[in-house]
């Protein structure tokens, strides 16, 4: 279902636009839920180090499949789920052996499908099969993709994304990531065809702030509108957008300064950046 609007009978929802979809009204599988303390930004401690964060209703971990590690054993979809922690749905998969495991619900997964991990070429590729990537043909859209093999899912994992395969070379398959970046990853890592469900997500509008608190998050108070005791970009006779390079309350630039660390492993194997430039190799 598509998003929804309502008949402002509030103020509240006079801007409310939600993702309504046919999902599970009950309480999720009681053998995948772990509770855990929810930290609110705070170290162990009690200092904050992620600001911005606290509140919000209390929320449940589901544990989720994203090893896909249950090979050769068919699986049908029982129901589709809501997460909290998450943009996408999940899917509650009965196996035959008796096992239930959650997946993200790729997009046309239905009640009553079935799906399965194979380490083979299978007859044909169906939605939510899970699959390595040397057994996907070039042009299909996966998700859930693997960066170590084994490691479990780490790209594609939030809602209505897909990696494009895009042709194999050299002993590596050359993907084209959700930003546009283009990358190299190994050919027996694991990936789910299709792409997540649940691609209205980013049209929806929370329509208040105090929805906005329920899912945790707290109001940001601007840089330049506070003291300069309290932040770089602080103070002003009369009214001012700070001066200088926007900047964090610690001096770090907030815009154009790359954080990513250069020692990370997979930089070596990025072919093109997600701002189009091409990676020099030494």
């Amino acid at each position: 279902m598509a998003v929804t609007q309502r008949k402002p009978g509030t103020p509240g929802q006079r801007f409310l636009a939600l993702n309504r979809r046919e999902l599970w009204q009950g309480a999720p599988e009681s053998s995948l839920v772990v509770r855990m303390h929810q930290s609110r930004g705070r170290n162990c401690y009690g200092r904050i180090t992620s600001r911005r964060r606290g509140g919000g209703h209390k929320q449940t971990i589901r544990v989720v499949d994203f090893a896909r590690n249950k090979f050769d054993i068919p699986a049908k979809v029982s129901r589709i789920e809501y997460d909290p922690n998450r943009s996408a749905d999940l899917a509650l998969l009965c196996y035959a052996d008796g096992e239930k495991r959650y997946i993200l619900a790729p997009r046309g997964l239905k009640l009553g499908d079935e799906v399965v991990s194979l380490n083979e070429r299978p007859k044909d590729f169906a939605v939510g099969m899970s699959l390595p990537l040397r057994l996907i043909p070039a042009g299909v859209f996966v998700h859930c993709v693997e960066i170590e093999p084994g490691h479990g899912a780490a790209i594609a994992r939030g809602a209505g994304v897909g990696v494009q395969i895009v042709a194999f070379d050299n002993g590596y398959v050359t993907v084209k990531m959700p930003s546009g970046e283009i990358r190299l990853l190994n050919p027996k890592c694991r990936a789910t065809i299709g792409q997540v469900g649940n691609s209205d997500h980013a049209k929806q509008s929370l329509g208040k702030a105090g929805r906005t608190r329920w899912l945790g998050c707290r109001p940001r108070v601007r840089g330049v509108v506070m003291n300069p005791v309290d932040h770089p970009m602080g103070g002003g006779e009369g009214r001012t957008s700070g001066g200088g390079h926007p900047v964090s309350p610690w001096g770090q630039l907030a815009k154009g300064y790359p954080t990513r660390k250069r020692s990370q492993k997979s930089n070596r194997m990025i072919l093109i950046r997600r701002n189009g430039k091409k990676v020099k190799r030494g």
